[in-house]
């Protein structure tokens, strides 16, 4: 998306890449575009867009990941700073909005309780059916060209244990810096 997030009218570009970054690109002369600056997530970036949506007057970048979550970065300071001895007072209405959403958290918190009941009651029932979820996976292969290497990036909307690789030729395993693996390797019976 283009949109002008630093505030000095002219627009920036925002990108989001596979690999879960989120960039911020100036054109502060007629060459290359400037990176200004960078935040990672934890997975990859399906969408983003630039825009006012959280609070008036305050731009903010939203990101939506592969597995569903939106995430917002905003200009908004993150501390307020007070005079000394000022205590920060909230107005009535942040108080009511604060007090709402402690009330809808402790609703859905005994709503999941519930339905947590409810399963364990159902599964542990003999006419309990027990069956496997699919999970759509985003998975990628693709060369690198600087050091002809392949990159397999594989993304599920749920933790992944383990990855099982087979291969019929010998196969060196490069270690990245977004990689927490453990790897383990097994000799393969040649039949």
């Amino acid at each position: 998306d283009s949109f002008d997030i630093l505030g000095d009218g002219v627009k920036e570009l925002l990108v989001g890449r596979d690999d879960g970054m989120i960039e911020i690109y100036n054109f502060e002369s007629a060459d290359d575009p400037v990176l200004r600056h960078d935040y990672a997530l934890s997975e990859s970036i399906a969408s983003i867009q630039g825009g006012c949506v959280g609070k008036e007057g305050y731009d903010e970048i939203l990101a939506a990941t592969y597995s569903g979550w939106l995430t917002g970065l905003t200009t908004e300071p993150v501390h307020r700073e007070g005079g000394s001895g000022e205590e920060l007072k909230l107005s009535q209405e942040m108080q009511s909005k604060i007090s709402s959403l402690r009330n809808e958290l402790e609703q859905l918190q005994i709503k999941v309780l519930q339905e947590r009941d409810k399963y364990q009651q159902s599964s542990q029932s003999s006419t309990a059916i027990s069956s496997v979820p699919a999970f759509g996976v985003n998975d990628k292969f693709t060369l690198n060209k600087d050091d002809a290497s392949y990159s397999l990036i594989l993304e599920v909307q749920t933790a992944i244990d383990n990855v099982l690789v087979q291969s019929d030729v010998p196969l060196d395993l490069l270690d990245v810096d977004k990689n927490s693996a453990v790897v383990s390797f097994s000799s393969c019976d040649s039949e």
